[in-house]
Order: C-alpha cells, then sequence, then structure tokens
C-alpha cells in the first residue's frame, strides 16, 4: 500500500469515553476520518459504571470545545459551566450526543485484540514506516474484523485494569479466591442491593486517593443512616498518616476534589473509620464463617471483615500493543517523555507542564496513547489534561505542526506536595539504626481527641521503615 493511499485511511480511536470521542471531534475538525471502536455496548461505557459517583471537576472543565462545536448545530445546550456532574449525567448529557453526532464513526462492542503494521511484526524493519497500521478487533456476535489506518489513538482508559490489594503489585494470596467479597469499584450505596451488602458490615476500604475518600464518606453516610446501624470501615493505608493524608483540603484548587479529603478525615473524626497504617497486604484469608481475614508482609492480622473494597489505582492494559514499538516509562508505563512530568515519585502538587504530541510519541510513528492510558500507573488525571492531549495528537496527524506544540495546559494545584515515594522514606531526624516494623496497626481517630493519634502516628519514633 502506498504512502497517497495510506493518507487517505481513517484514524482508529480505541475507546468512545471522553478522550477517545474527543479525539474524533479533533480528527474531524482537521477534515480526517475517524472510525472510533468502542469495546463496550454503549459509549462512555466505563463512566455509565460509577454513574453514581459525582465528579469533582465542573461542566466548564469536563467538555471538549471541538466536540462542542460539533454539538453546537444540533441544538444541544451546555449545562450549568459552574455545576458537578455525576458520571451519569457526563455520560447522558454529553458523551450519547456527542456520539450520536459521530454517528457510524463510531463502532460499538468492538474490542480490540491487536495492532501492528501491515506485513511487518514487531521485528521486521524494512519499509516499516511507510506501511498503514492494521487493527484487529472482535464483534460484539463473536466474529473478526480488521479495519486498515493511518494512525492510531489509543485512549481506551485502565478502568478494566484496577491494581490489586496486594502490596507488592501482585494480587494478594487468596485474592482471587475471595472474589465474592471483593470490589474494586466505588459502591452505589443508593442502589437496594448494593446497600443492604455493606449495611451493618465491617468493610476494609484499601488505598489513599480520591476514590478512597469517597468510599469512607460513602459508608460514613450509611453509618448514619437508620438502616445502616454498626456499619464501620476500616481504612488500610499502606503508609502512615501524615499531613498530606487526606489531601490539600482548602488549599485544593479544585475546591470539591479538597472537599473528598475532608469528607474521609471527618468519616475518620466522627468514628465511623479506624485507620491501619503500614500495612501491605500480603494475604487474604478466609475465616470459618465466610468472612476474610488480611494478613500483612509483617504478618499482622485484622480481625474478620465482611467486603473489601479495593481503590488502589488502575494500570494500562498494553496486551494488544504487543507488536508495535512503544517507548515507556520502565516504571509508570507512561510515554518516556511524559513520565518525568507525571512520575508519583518526584511530585503529587498536581500541575503538569504543557504537554502534547512530541512527548505522547513513541518509537513508532503514528501511534499515541492518551487520556488516562498516557499516564501508565500514575493518579491524578483531569479530563482536561486528556482533551489538550487529542487536541495536539490530531494537530500532529494532520500535519499542522504549530498548531500541535503550541501547548497550553495549566491545571489545578492539589494543594499536597512531596512525592508518594518521598512519603516512604525515613523522617528526617529519625532513628537511622536499622529498620523495624511498622507502626502500630490500629489508629482509631475519634471526635473527642481527633488530633492526637494523628501526631502520634507523625512522631513514632525509628519509623525508618516508612509509613
Amino acid at each position: 500500500m502506498n504512502a497517497s493511499a495510506t493518507t487517505e485511511l481513517p484514524v482508529v480511536v480505541i475507546g468512545a469515553g471522553p478522550t477517545g470521542l474527543a479525539a474524533a471531534a479533533h480528527l474531524a475538525d482537521h477534515g480526517l476520518e475517524p472510525l472510533v471502536l468502542e469495546a463496550g455496548p454503549v459509549v462512555g461505557a466505563a463512566v455509565r459504571e460509577w454513574a453514581h459517583v459525582r465528579l469533582f471537576s465542573t461542566w466548564g472543565e469536563v467538555t471538549d470545545p471541538a466536540a462542542e462545536k460539533l454539538l453546537a448545530p444540533t441544538g444541544w445546550i451546555k449545562p450549568d459551566a459552574a455545576t458537578y456532574p455525576s458520571g451519569g449525567d457526563w455520560a447522558e448529557q454529553y458523551l450519547q450526543p456527542l456520539a450520536d453526532v459521530l454517528g457510524e464513526r463510531v463502532r460499538l462492542g468492538a474490542t480490540v485484540t491487536g495492532v501492528s503494521r501491515v506485513g511487518r511484526d514487531r521485528i521486521v524493519d524494512a519499509d516499516r514506516d511507510t506501511q498503514p497500521y492494521v487493527v484487529h478487533f472482535t464483534t460484539a456476535d463473536g466474529g473478526e474484523e480488521r479495519v486498515f489506518a493511518r494512525a492510531v489513538i489509543d485512549a481506551s482508559g485502565t478502568w478494566t485494569t484496577p491494581s490489586p490489594a496486594g502490596g507488592s503489585g501482585l494480587p494478594a494470596l487468596g485474592e482471587k479466591a475471595a472474589a465474592d467479597r471483593i470490589t474494586y469499584r466505588v459502591p452505589d450505596l443508593k442502589d437496594p442491593a448494593v446497600r443492604a451488602r455493606y449495611a451493618g458490615k465491617r468493610t476494609a476500604v484499601i488505598g489513599s486517593g480520591a476514590s478512597a475518600f469517597t468510599a469512607l464518606a460513602y459508608l460514613a453516610d450509611l453509618a448514619k443512616s437508620d438502616d445502616g446501624a454498626d456499619t464501620k470501615a476500616v481504612w488500610i493505608l499502606r503508609r502512615g498518616i501524615s499531613g498530606s493524608t487526606f489531601g490539600g483540603g482548602e488549599a485544593d484548587q479544585l475546591p470539591a476534589r479538597g472537599a473528598l479529603g475532608l469528607a474521609a478525615k471527618a468519616a475518620v473524626d466522627a468514628g465511623h473509620a479506624d485507620a491501619v497504617t503500614g500495612f501491605r497486604t500480603a494475604v487474604i484469608e478466609r475465616a470459618g464463617d465466610g468472612r476474610l481475614v488480611l494478613v500483612a508482609e509483617d504478618a499482622r492480622r485484622l480481625d474478620a471483615l465482611d467486603e473489601v473494597i479495593v481503590l488502589t489505582g488502575f494500570r494500562p492494559d498494553l496486551s494488544f500493543l504487543s507488536e508495535v514499538r512503544l517507548g515507556l516509562d520502565e516504571r509508570l508505563q507512561a510515554p518516556t517523555s511524559l513520565a518525568p512530568l507525571i512520575d508519583p515519585n518526584q511530585h503529587s502538587c498536581g500541575t503538569v507542564y504543557p504537554h502534547g504530541h512530541r512527548e505522547l510519541s513513541h518509537p513508532e510513528q503514528g501511534i499515541y496513547l492518551v487520556g488516562m492510558k498516557s499516564y501508565g500507573r500514575a493518579p491524578t488525571f483531569l479530563a482536561m489534561t486528556g482533551y489538550e492531549q487529542v487536541r495536539s495528537v490530531a494537530a500532529a496527524i494532520a500535519g499542522d505542526i504549530d498548531s500541535a506544540d503550541r501547548v497550553e495546559l495549566t491545571l489545578p494545584e492539589t494543594g499536597v506536595c512531596g512525592g508518594a515515594g518521598l512519603f516512604d522514606q525515613p523522617e528526617a531526624g529519625a532513628d537511622a539504626g536499622g529498620c523495624c516494623a511498622p507502626a502500630p496497626a490500629l489508629v482509631q481517630i475519634g471526635s473527642a481527641r481527633a488530633t492526637e493519634p494523628i501526631a502520634a502516628a507523625e512522631q513514632t519514633p525509628g519509623g525508618c521503615c516508612g509509613s
């Protein structure tokens, strides 16, 4: 296939979520033909799975300008820019109308199984750059198809590959066998069946980010309700409690994001949750009554739990990209040039330097990982980041390098500074006479003496193993 024929091919976009649909809108704005392949039965399938969760970004921050331009002729009216949509609102009031405008450019039930160069596996160099991409996918009826593309934008996200409970990055021993009592999502406690699962139960929440804050706040609300008596959360932290544990609070430039951490702190202060610090799960055992017992790498054991909510982040699925040449950071699995800008070992302030097609490029020209997937295992991704990414990438594919290079992105700060890696280092002035066991397992933070246990946890002598 010659070069001129290749340029007539569509640009395949993998994933019909917010970033993928925005990519399609930007491509169309440049006169390029997008083909969006979505594995789910509906657009925004992943977003709809957390339809009950309210975003901490406003409507003004979660719609894309090129998408709005496509929607305008349909009479679409943008919701109040200052209000906060739920995941369901985002999907129904924005993503679905956008997909409707794109029409047949979006194929549902199309699960991508492989991406390569036509006639060239990963090894072959000869004429590689002149060959178009070939994308294999399965259809909802079990069929197999392929499509050729001039470029590929992977906006498939990370939702389907949550990180495990195990503290080593691997599933804890027994984690898979305990699947009936474990979820990797924030539960919808407005659903009667889900509510009954957690009401009056002892539930572990493993994680330290916005999702964990949300789950703790939800469980606290359940505990305060008429049907939630005896509901108790056990918050499992791999680190210790520090000034940044509850996020940036009022210093967060996204107020709703800061409020999540404050709500989690309120849940702990009120006694609806106990904090277990320095606990890295190694084994999940089944008790005689069917409940679960978590065992840490240092052999500490928690009392039996009815349910476990694992919210330890996500990781990219790279399996269907094995035949293309990607340049990925060995730690984050993010594009090599982007990784230093987002590495949580170095910073977590929420400010990412402006980046676009150059930081997202790979040794294999014409393929881009964008959106959540571009961050690999790094946290704190925002929709506006993805929109700016695909604006730059679409311009680059169209050959408008000036526009592609003119990247302007200023993200609101989290109010939390200091890298995750640094939090695991010995505290300044701590006794350096060798490593030691983590701090005491259970930290009850009650409303009467809310600050004392936190201060004690921060000042525990000999905390040389980190947190």
